[in-house]
This record gives structure tokens, sequence and C-alpha cells, in this order.
């Protein structure tokens, strides 16, 4: 199924309660994205589906209003300790910010408690919160979220208040699989009551989600959405309004090129990545000794306790550097990206994409940029036939370096 209808909320087929309308009034969405218009009607009349957009479609919407819609349509109301709804998701990251939009919606509904579920705290912590306050949609890491199923020694026995379940999201489900999550999902997927709607969505359909939608879903429907103007034969991955731009350097010049490009865009908000953990602590130190009167700040998946801190900061900020790994490459919305900056262009092809995919959402404009060596310059061919990422720019550089430029 192919849709690039949009409208207002109000033409949906499915009438959305006063409190749902007040909460998109109150985050400024007047009207649907294409994902939206097409999931919504079918995720709430009881239909499992798989749905497949490129990346900053507006995806967490299309789950988080069915989620609140089927949760005030049940006939018996949940309780304190029922667990109505579970979204997973790969990283603390996305996590938190899929439990911030949600708090949107649950203001408007008092009667639903949510819970977060991530790593990087003590879980009996969660263990004593959900005892205390309930959790009638939870937002988890895999990784938490299983713990949890096993603590009924402490006194949590999770399995029983999922019997309630009437929804469960795996959102960026591919991801969710190629982070080795597959095992955990695997146990959850055994707590979880097999009469339920499931949604699985992505921003790439790969052969293990078609393998984990065989396995959790009953007679889904699958959504493909397109975005507006691409044609339907085709499958370019990357928003339309990024303009991608890619720089030849040598290698002892590529960070010099790097330092000078960020000196001269000192005002904007970039994302910049590299491979390893060690390269984000390495040349985010180097960067804060050479680039001053700018904000940097360092994230990558093997800081424990400092990540939540970090992002929810950077978020906030009207400007600055974030260095970091493939942790916040896949659905993190941070406002007004100006930049996305690959030091290092990832070995997969899809990693390239949703990269890129931090800037340019939602309708926004956005530009992205990847260093490469002389001997990577077939680099772009591979993307543009691999993944259909058209319009690169060639980065003219000019002695040290230069902004990039049309050539």
């Amino acid at each position: 199924m192919e849709a690039v209808t949009e409208g207002r909320w109000e033409v949906l087929p499915v009438a959305l309660s006063p409190g749902v309308l007040r909460a998109l009034r109150g985050l400024g969405f007047t009207g649907m994205t294409p994902v939206q218009s097409t999931t919504i009607p079918l995720f709430m009349s009881n239909k499992d589906v798989a749905a497949e957009a490129v990346t900053g479609s507006g995806k967490t919407l299309a789950f988080v209003i069915p989620i609140i819609e089927i949760l005030l349509r049940r006939e018996q109301k949940l309780k304190k300790m029922q667990v109505g709804a579970i979204i997973i998701t790969p990283t603390r990251e996305l996590a938190i910010q899929i439990y911030e939009v949600l708090s949107h919606f649950t203001e408007h509904f008092p009667m639903f408690s949510q819970i977060l579920l991530i790593g990087g705290r003590n879980p009996m912590e969660d263990v004593e919160k959900f005892k205390e306050h309930g959790g009638n949609i939870i937002v988890a890491t895999p990784g938490r979220l299983e713990d949890l199923f096993r603590r009924k020694a402490d006194g949590l026995d999770l399995a029983s208040c999922v019997k309630s379940l009437d929804v469960l999201v795996l959102d960026e489900a591919d991801r969710l699989l190629d982070m080795g999550f597959e095992s955990s999902l695997n146990a959850i997927l055994d707590f979880l009551p097999k009469q339920r709607r499931t949604g699985l969505f992505s921003a790439t359909q790969t052969q293990e989600v078609e393998n984990l939608v065989r396995a959790g879903l009953r007679n889904p429907v699958r959504i493909s959405v397109k975005e507006k103007g691409v044609a339907a034969s085709n499958t370019q991955k990357t928003p339309t309004r990024l303009e991608n731009y890619y720089m030849i350097c040598k290698a002892d010049e590529k960070f010099n090129q790097l330092v000078h490009f960020l000196r001269q865009h000192k005002q904007e908000k970039h994302l910049v990545f590299f491979s390893t953990c060690a390269c984000v602590e390495y040349y985010g130190k180097a960067l804060e000794s050479l680039i001053k009167q700018v904000k940097i700040m360092c994230i990558h998946g093997k800081m424990k306790h400092k990540r939540n801190k970090i992002f929810t900061e950077f978020r906030k900020l009207p400007g600055g550097i974030l260095v970091c790994t493939d942790v916040m490459a896949r659905g993190i919305d941070i406002p007004e990206v100006h930049w996305v900056l690959q030091y290092d262009p990832p070995s997969s092809a899809s990693a390239f994409v949703h990269r890129c995919g931090r800037t340019a959402r939602i309708g926004n404009v956005g530009s992205a940029l990847v260093f490469l060596l002389p001997m990577e310059e077939s680099y772009v061919n591979f993307l543009s036939i691999n993944q259909k990422v058209s319009k690169f720019l060639f980065c003219q550089t000019r002695g040290q370096a230069s902004s990039p430029e049309p050539y």
C-alpha cells in the first residue's frame, strides 16, 4: 500500500477524541503527514500494521495516537497495575523522546499512567516506581524490559500485569534486530498475550524485519509511504528537502577540513558522526580545544549514566556540536539540526541514510556532508545505486578548506 494523502486531523475516517485533538493543537500539528493519515485508521480498526516510511516522516504520532484511542475505547478501564500498551525501541535516547511525546497526550488523560524503562540506572528503582505508580503505558528498551519481567522475586509480577495488554509497538524494528536484541524480543513476546494489536515501524524493511512480521503479526497490513512528489517506482530513502554534499580530502587533511568547516558555521547546530566510541572521546576533546565559544558535547553507547542528561541538554540548545556514534543515528528528533557531518562513511549504506535523517525532518530543510578519502570517491555511486540517494553535490576545497558549495 502506498499513500501520499494528507489532510487535517478532523478528516480521518475514525474520529479522534477531543483530548487528543487538544494535544495535537498544543503541539502545533494542524495536519497529518502521509504515514499518519495512512496508519492511524488501520491501527485503530483492529489491524496489525507493518509500516515503512522515510526517516523524519512522523512515525511516532502514527502509533502514539492509536494507543491513546484504543485504551480510551476499552470496555473495562485499566487499573493501576494493568499494562495496556508497550512501546519498545532500541536506544535510551529514542525511548526518552517517545516518552516526552506521549506525555503531551497523557496530560489530557490523567487516568493513564506511563513509565519509562531504560538502562543507565538501578533496575530496582524501576521496580519500586512501577509498584508505586503503575504503568498503563510502558516505553522501554528491550534489555531493561526483559530484566523487569524476571523480577518476580523483588515483588513485581510484570507477567501478570501485561495480561491486559491491547497494543504492542516495535519502533525502529530493523534497528532492534541490528543491535542484537532478537533474544530479548523473543523472551518478551513469550510473556505477552497473543490477542493484541501489534505495530512494526521502521525506515527500512529488511529480511529480519520481514521474519519478525511473520512471527509476531496476524495478517498484517503492510504500509509503504513515499514522500510527496517521489514517484512510486522510486525508492529514495532520504528526505527530499535534504541536500547531500561530499568532500574529497587526503587522510592527513581530513580533521583540519572538519575543524575549518565547524569554525565557519559556529552559529549552527551540528551532529558529527564517528565510527567508534574511542573516536568520539578523542576527537571530541580535540574539537573542544580547537573551536572556541561553541558548546561541544559527546555521546556514545559506552556512556552509562551521562547519556540521558547530555541528550536532553543538547536538544534544548539553539546551536552547538554533538560528537556521536550511530547510537544517535536512528529515529532521534533533535530540533533544528542544520548539518549532519559524517567524518567516517559507514560501511552500511542504510546507516548513511539514517545518519542523514537527523536533519531535514518533517518538511524542514537540512544539509549533510560526508568526508571521503580519494580512494573512497566511488562511495557516492554506491549510495546512489544501493539506497537511491541522489543529488550529491561536490564540496569544493580551496586552500585549507571551504564551506560546501555546489560544484
